[in-house]
């Protein structure tokens, strides 16, 4: 990540030019700094590297070459850490707290998301269940969950290796996991999938969670406006 581990002396550099009143060239952020300009150039160059810095030429006002001077790209820091997980759980926390409706809200959110995540087949068009199954191993894959299909082409079971929200889910579990059921529901439902997502067993073998598949009723395979 660009800025992770960016030095005290680089940190210095660009502290000066954010707190400068206009751009600066290479000797006057030596300067204000106390080391050899050279120091300071290598840093520059390193951060306008980081998209943190920008280059400007100036054009003289009288004899001699144009004047390179540097100012601090606009906007936040993006080198910084993130906070994703602690989000998480205050969000989880605040609908974990609306009590008998929380568990619905998960489930409406993760079939939404579901949806969202795969793409339509043509009106004139019905995937076969091992397209359908196909699509939901790529998808689930595609999120971090390492699944592993068992049952043949058209799978019973797929085996959830890896759980992209662990901590979450130990946690908050009667939220996290109804959800990534629904997402599977919703994503079978999308794709108007002759199969359906009938249950997510959490943590059903030592390492792994277990989705089950069946085969759809006509009146849930099909995908309603």
């Amino acid at each position: 990540m660009p800025g992770a581990h960016r030095s005290t002396r680089r940190r210095e550099v660009l502290d000066v030019l954010r707190t400068a009143a206009a751009p600066l060239g290479v000797a006057e952020a030596a300067e204000r700094i106390g080391v050899h300009p050279n120091t300071v150039r290598f840093h520059l160059e390193a951060l306008a590297g980081e998209g943190l810095v920008e280059r400007h030429v100036l054009e003289p006002s009288g004899p001699g070459r144009p004047r390179t001077v540097y100012a601090p790209t606009q906007g936040m820091d993006r080198g910084g850490t993130r906070g994703y997980r602690l989000l998480a759980q205050m969000l989880l926390s605040r609908i974990a707290a609306t009590g008998p409706d929380a568990r619905s809200t998960a489930t409406e959110a993760g079939r939404a998301w579901g949806r969202s995540l795969v793409e339509p087949p043509s009106p004139s068009r019905r995937p076969t269940a091992e397209e359908s199954a196909g699509q939901l191993v790529e998808l689930l894959d595609g999120l971090g969950f390492a699944p592993d299909p068992e049952g043949g082409r058209v799978p019973s079971r797929i085996r959830l290796r890896h759980c992209p929200f662990l901590e979450l889910a130990e946690e908050y579990g009667q939220l996290v996991c109804p959800l990534h059921l629904a997402l599977m529901q919703g994503a079978l439902a999308e794709l108007r999938a002759p199969l359906a997502a009938t249950g997510l067993e959490p943590f059903a073998e030592p390492d792994a969670c277990v989705a089950h598949l069946a085969p759809a009723p006509q009146q849930t395979a099909e995908r309603h406006a």
